[in-house]
């Protein structure tokens, strides 16, 4: 017995096929930040604002 779907049903599969994926990808990151397992800036590479940087910019200032 083959089944055949139709179009129309084939692009509602396809949509809730997104939004159950948006969700979990959504609860994931709502899991994370409510453990604390987010970086904070301060722990991350990149631009810091540090004594030396501040000591800098004192001397820069016209």
């Amino acid at each position: 017995m083959s089944t055949k779907m139709s179009r129309r049903k084939f692009l509602a599969a396809v949509g809730v096929g997104g939004v159950a994926t948006a969700a979990v990808v959504a609860s994931k990151v709502d899991g994370e930040a409510a453990t604390g397992k987010v970086k904070s800036a301060a722990e991350g590479k990149g631009y810091q604002l540090t004594a030396h940087v501040r000591r800098y910019y004192e001397t820069t200032k016209v």
